[in-house]
């Protein structure tokens, strides 16, 4: 288990810790999609139906799901190890250009017959999104496509050198409760720690993570509670229910415009809890906001930096792609840039 003993005492361990993103491979393990844009403007309503016109200006595909989170990871200078399941389609060949332009291997994806590639098709008019189309099957993988995925991942695993695991399910079939199990104990014999943004279907089966990050509806619905999301006590009394239930060592609950709350579980004591808010923001597009703040949280994980400026450099991460519209990385000198800011913020604090 990694043990949370890196702190930021100085700037020079911020810019140390941004250096040693460098030097982490990362396993990302999940559901992969392309998240096709058309932007365009309107200025006019349909003859044909009460709808907006968008006059088509520009088209962009970019990494969706497991995929984004691995472009993240990147991103911040880490090497990205994907793991995924994709169509045998026209799909399928541009997801896998996208990987190679952004010189990501591929080496752990597998392509399927009996399945598309996730496709989530995006109308931006006037820089609002207007419309969603999704192309996609949502039913667990085939057996023998489970069995092929876990041998690409143990491969990569004995021939690599992973830092962090990264489980990102979107509930579209990968990360069945086999995988998920699976993949758990070979993360154990390899004594890599384990990352996990999870969906409600098999949330039980991340059982001994060692990093555990649901957003407010996740948190609700794997755990089956109802709770008021608007007060800081009763989340953190879920987290603790939810590290009880899942021998969880860190859980982190993203909670929108109120920041993250994290919870560190202690041998013999009380958990650990912070909150971090969050950062005044022109929010352009919230969507890969979580894509990010995993990425950047696993990194942080792998490299044993506290729980509080873990949940910090996740918090500053999410707030800046929330400028951005679609979904894109972060941002690295973006980012240690913020970094610096909250550290000089702290000094002055202690003044």
């Amino acid at each position: 288990m990694t043990r949370f003993t890196r702190t930021i005492h100085k700037p020079g361990d911020l810019t140390g810790l941004f250096e040693d993103f460098k030097h982490l491979e990362v396993m990302v393990v999940g559901d992969v999609m392309i998240d096709a844009y058309v932007f365009g403007t309107v200025d006019r309503i349909s003859p044909e139906a009460p709808v907006p016109v968008v006059a088509v200006k520009e088209r962009i595909s970019r990494l969706g799901g497991a995929a984004n989170v691995a472009l993240n990871i990147h991103a911040l200078g880490a090497r990205p190890v994907l793991v995924s399941v994709i169509g045998n389609d026209s799909r399928a060949g541009e997801f896998i250009q996208l990987l190679e332009k952004e010189n990501m291997a591929v080496e752990g994806i597998i392509q399927s017959k009996k399945r598309p590639t996730t496709t989530k098709f995006r109308i931006i008019g006037n820089r609002v999104q207007m419309l969603r189309v999704d192309e996609e099957i949502t039913s667990d993988i085939e057996v023998d496509e489970a069995e092929e995925l876990l041998q690409r991942a143990e491969k990569l695993m004995h021939s690599g050198n992973i830092g962090v695991i990264i489980l990102q399910d979107y509930n579209k079939g990968v990360l069945t409760e086999s995988v998920i199990r699976q993949m758990m104990l070979l993360a154990a014999r390899y004594g890599v720690p384990v990352a996990v943004d999870p969906k409600k279907k098999y949330f039980h089966a991340y059982k001994g993570a060692s990093l555990f990050k649901p957003n407010l509806k996740e948190l609700k619905d794997g755990l089956g509670l109802s709770f008021d999301a608007s007060s800081i006590s009763s989340i953190t009394t879920a987290l603790h229910e939810l590290q009880q239930q899942l021998d969880v060592k860190l859980a982190m609950a993203t909670l929108s415009e109120k920041g993250v709350l994290i919870s560190e579980k202690m041998e013999n004591q009380k958990a650990g809890v912070l909150h971090i808010p969050a950062h005044l923001r022109n929010i352009a597009d919230v969507s890969g906001a979580g894509d990010t703040v995993i990425s950047v949280a696993s990194l942080c994980l792998a490299l044993g930096l506290t729980p509080g400026w873990l949940a910090e450099m996740s918090n500053l991460a999410g707030g800046l792609v929330c400028e951005e519209i679609g979904v894109v990385p972060v941002d690295k000198n973006k980012l240690l840039a913020e970094a610096f800011k909250v550290y000089t913020a702290r000094q002055k604090g202690q003044d």
